[in-house]
């Protein structure tokens, strides 16, 4: 493969991990211990 092409996928490869991670860490099993602001300062 080209050079280019192992670039491309690499980055794209980072990408989707990012995504993946960011899903799991908001509505996966960590997200139990997330605040919300909002529910903290409720009038």
């Amino acid at each position: 493969m080209e050079s280019e092409t192992v670039f491309i996928v690499g980055i794209g490869a980072l990408v989707i991990a990012a995504t993946a991670y960011s899903i799991y860490i908001s509505f996966g099993s960590p997200s139990a211990e997330l605040n919300d602001p909002f529910e903290d300062h409720e009038d």
